[in-house]
């Protein structure tokens, strides 16, 4: 029986840091899916392939190895056996990565690749399609959600902190547009998975959260004799 955790939700849901919270806790492995699409998004931006090109995409998907290592305790994403770590946060690597991402063969490579992330080592990954497609025999499933406004509140506050001029209409509209087209999209749209447990935000604190998903998860192991 494995040990997953998968946490499933919209943007802005708190998704990555209840999941890291939650990993170091419980001694497993976060794995950033994100930061693996970038990594890809670098693998593709260095071909110098046309991001629209479906069939030179998939030409060369299977040549792309995406994996995780840990220094100190930080996770260090290795493209190919070379530490990508620090190119990850590029805007290049960003907008390659929501481009090819839209690829099903991409796709198909890193639900692959976090398979078997998860088959070697107990992990928590996030993300909209983790308990429906990648991790589908989770130990534990979450479907982290909060309300649009109490999600643009959160945004609003950080970019604030920032120093960022932002409109709180603004971040309220891109949630919701966002919410929209992960929901709708033609390759794993975002849904709760039938044996997910609906964990909504709205009203509750970053360690509230934390300790919801660590009881649930502990009586999940109880429940299969694997304290």
């Amino acid at each position: 029986m494995n040990r997953n955790i998968a946490i499933d939700g919209p943007a802005g849901a708190g998704k990555s840091t209840i999941a890291k919270m939650a990993a170091k806790q419980k001694g497993l492995i976060y794995v950033d899916t994100g930061a693996m699409y970038r990594a890809m998004g670098i693998f593709y931006s260095r071909l110098g392939v046309d991001p629209a090109d479906a069939e030179a995409i998939a030409a060369h998907v299977e040549e792309a190895d995406v994996s995780l290592d840990y220094q100190d305790g930080v996770q260090q994403v290795l493209l190919n056996g070379e530490n990508v770590t620090s190119l990850l946060r590029t805007e290049e690597a960003g907008n390659m990565a929501s481009v090819v991402s839209k690829h099903g063969p991409v796709r198909t490579r890193m639900v692959e690749l976090q398979q078997k992330l998860a088959a070697e080592k107990a992990v928590v990954m996030d993300g909209r399609d983790i308990g429906t497609v990648v991790l589908p025999d989770a130990l534990l499933k979450i479907y982290l959600t909060a309300s649009v406004k109490v999600r643009a509140d959160r945004r609003y506050k950080e970019l604030q902190e920032k120093g960022e001029e932002c409109s709180w209409k603004e971040i309220a509209r891109d949630i919701e547009e966002r919410d929209y087209q992960d929901m709708h999209r033609e390759i794993s749209p975002l849904r709760q998975a039938e044996d997910a447990v609906l964990v909504d935000t709205s009203d509750m604190g970053i360690e509230e959260v934390v300790n919801t998903v660590i009881a649930l998860y502990e009586e999940r192991l109880g429940r299969n004799g694997l304290q």
